[in-house]
């Protein structure tokens, strides 16, 4: 193990001199909007728990009703014994507030992009990906042994002429997106990649995970696209839906394929029905108070106005720094102000584009979103 040791030893004195050393702090999520880290209260802006519905009584209580009735695991794959009633439930509300036919549960959203672009492409098949989309969504397509090309971040012109080089040498082709880029908080245009696909015969899915209970009335990017063509409409349960879980919205036959073909479903044990019954019941919430549900953009337009950032167009508003140190350090100005706003480095956002990630939350106050923006204003001056 010497030579174990001394491989993991060097490689985190390396990532230490460059200021992208990764660490685990204990932290307690109090209330849904504060953190307990090292005796100290901090308001938090960089959770993603849009609609703080982590500790909505509703939300906990749907999640305690099930424990108590059904246990705490899902005891086996949904293929075997694990196929638990409240995952159908959920899954027709799922399919329901996408507007699609059916849906499929995951465990995670990592682990349902990890199953779903490899059910559906194979040796013959062409993959074009966002060269910022998630990181699960870059790892399903290295699962799939088909060609898969990245194009420069919501370039639709570049995406045009990758497939009219490349479409015709291939059986079927697959565009892969985020609809709001978790580091960015932009949309892609999923109205013109719609038609794009259309134009040759491609199939269009799009990551929702930071866009459903957001925008679009609470039903997601796709939805404030005005519903283009979108027939993989992937996201998860853990952001503005507040627990644990991912999901496929599609057609039946898609939704039937999948679940009869992607591994992360067949060989993972199902999600534990406490999760099921807080999704659904988030699900309830999500769709009967609009005024929630807009909150976490109104908050971000309001923090972006005050630092003359441009409009924002979800709840994330990065705050770009440059060089990791300096992200770390305004980090550490911020939280001696009372605020948790994480440092992001490479290699999760681009080299020279560390940044502070504001994540906006409904129960963050119009007064706390001028606190904060006035000590970030008063760090970028200096």
């Amino acid at each position: 193990m010497n030579s174990l040791n001394a491989f993991a030893s060097d490689k985190l004195a390396e990532l230490d001199a460059a200021h992208l050393r990764r660490t685990l702090v204990s932290s307690e999520r109090a209330d849904g909007l504060h953190v307990i880290r090292a005796g100290r209260r901090l308001l938090s802006f960089s959770c993603n728990d849009y609609l703080n519905l982590t500790h909505h009584p509703a939300v906990k209580a749907a999640a305690i009703a099930a424990l108590d009735r059904y246990g705490a695991g899902g005891g086996a794959s949904r293929l075997v014994t694990g196929d638990h009633p409240l995952l159908a439930e959920l899954e027709a509300r799922l399919a329901r507030i996408k507007g699609t036919e059916a849906a499929c549960v995951f465990g995670s959203g990592y682990l349902a992009n990890l199953g779903i672009v490899p059910a559906l492409m194979g040796p013959k098949d062409l993959i074009l990906i966002d060269a910022l989309a998630h990181a699960c969504l870059f790892a399903g397509t290295q699962l799939s042994p088909a060609k898969t090309i990245s194009f420069p971040h919501n370039n639709v012109s570049y995406a045009r002429e990758l497939l009219a080089n490349h479409r015709g040498r291939y059986a079927r082709a697959l565009l892969v997106t985020d609809g709001v880029f978790s580091m960015d908080g932009d949309r892609a245009p999923l109205r013109e990649l719609a038609a794009l696909c259309a134009d040759y015969d491609v199939w269009l899915m799009s990551d929702d995970a930071h866009g459903l209970g957001v925008i679009g009335a609470g039903r997601g990017a796709v939805a404030d696209a005005g519903d283009p063509a979108v027939p993989l409409q992937m996201g998860t349960l853990s952001k503005a839906i507040g627990g644990y879980g991912g999901y496929l919205c599609a057609s039946k036959p898609v939704i039937d394929l999948i679940k009869t073909r992607a591994r992360t479903l067949i060989y993972s044990t199902a999600l534990p029905p406490a999760m099921a019954g807080a999704a659904i019941a988030a699900l309830d919430i999500i769709e009967s108070e609009p005024d929630l549900v807009a909150t976490p953009l109104a908050r971000a337009r309001a923090f972006a106005a005050a630092l003359g950032l441009p409009e924002a167009q979800s709840a994330i508003v990065p705050v770009v720094i440059g060089a990791p140190e300096a992200a770390l350090e305004a980090s550490r100005k911020l939280a001696d102000e009372g605020f948790l706003v994480i440092a992001i480095r490479p290699p999760t956002v681009p080299p020279g584009s560390a940044r502070l990630r504001f994540a906006f939350t409904a129960l963050h106050s119009e007064a706390a979103v001028a606190r904060a923006a006035e000590a970030m204003r008063a760090i970028m001056k200096a």
